[in-house]
């Protein structure tokens, strides 16, 4: 993986392009989440046709549902999609946050409880750079620890610590040539730890950093404080992740901050669900009285 970066305005804001073996991704760049190797109601040609350029696959529930072996052997991710552009895998690390009631941390790992049929699994950093290269993903992401919001700063320094840990394994652990391996940065909500985090990642020299655990609960300002604080301290000559940030606010706001990448389940569970983003603000499609306040080019791509 190669980062091109073009063009910096004063404000921070990027231009850049990220090359991958499996094509060029121009940045800023919103990821569609497709969590079990497909975005809900789209065909990889639908997205193909709307313009998505990478999309992002969730290790996690890969692993559990169909399994990282059957998948390498339908020649790995990108054939068992069908879809033959970019692909980033996180790690498993949001589980973390997002299962909590059903997991177990340790040093050595995460055990989780499967939401399939109560089995358990240990997930540790090793382990999460071996399904996703099995998984054959483009870019692939260190296993963190995710932390809620709030929590005390005794507890966020010991998980910090922890995540640099991991992402050092994690680090050992990868062999993919072709391939790239982001790190995460943790901290929860204080711009100290996340800094010296930062460092510390920057020390390993990863290709890429990523903003973990936002969007877990904070206030919104909270949000773009951290960032704002934290994306400066990030390599200039390296794509900068912000993960599960995702309304149109919180997109123009963060690139304007300086961030290439983003990715969030909103849009398309939204979508799903009958709330369209557009110029004119949130509409609501299943209100069929609002009808004739539908732009007449939403309206078209609707009946469509």
């Amino acid at each position: 993986m190669e980062f091109y970066l073009w063009r910096q305005d004063t404000s921070g804001a990027r231009l850049g392009e990220i090359r991958t073996a499996h094509g060029v991704v121009p940045t800023p760049v919103f990821m569609p989440v497709g969590t079990q190797g497909t975005v809900k109601g789209l065909t990889s040609e639908d997205l193909h046709s709307l313009g998505a350029r990478i999309l992002l696959t969730n290790t996690y529930h890969l692993w559990l549902r169909p399994g990282a072996d059957l998948v390498k052997s339908f020649g790995g991710l990108h054939r068992f999609m069908h879809w033959h552009g970019p692909l980033l895998t996180d790690s498993g690390g949001y589980q973390v946050f997002s299962l909590a009631p059903t997991r177990e941390i340790s040093e050595e790992g995460v055990t989780f409880q499967s939401h399939l049929d109560g089995s358990r699994h240990f997930l540790t950093p090793e382990r999460a750079v071996q399904i996703q290269e099995d998984l054959g993903a483009d870019i692939m992401m260190c296993l963190d620890e995710c932390t809620p919001y709030p929590a005390d700063q005794e507890y966020l320094q010991e998980s910090m610590k922890r995540t640099l840990r991991w992402a050092k394994r994690c680090k050992e652990t990868f062999s993919s040539e072709d391939k790239a391996l982001f790190a995460i940065v943790q901290g929860g909500m204080s711009t100290e730890l996340r800094r010296y985090c930062i460092d510390n990642l920057v020390e390993m020299n990863f290709p890429g950093y990523a903003l973990g655990g936002l969007s877990v609960g904070e206030p919104k300002e909270l949000m773009l404080e951290v960032t704002a604080a934290c994306l400066p301290q990030l390599p200039v000559d390296k794509p900068r992740y912000v993960m599960g940030v995702g309304t149109p606010e919180d997109l123009v706001e963060l690139v304007a901050l300086g961030a290439d990448m983003f990715d969030c389940v909103l849009p398309t569970r939204n979508a799903r669900n009958g709330m369209l983003f557009t110029n004119r603000g949130r509409i609501i499609t299943k209100r069929f009285w609002l009808i004739d306040s539908i732009p007449s080019t939403i309206y078209g791509i609707f009946w469509s």
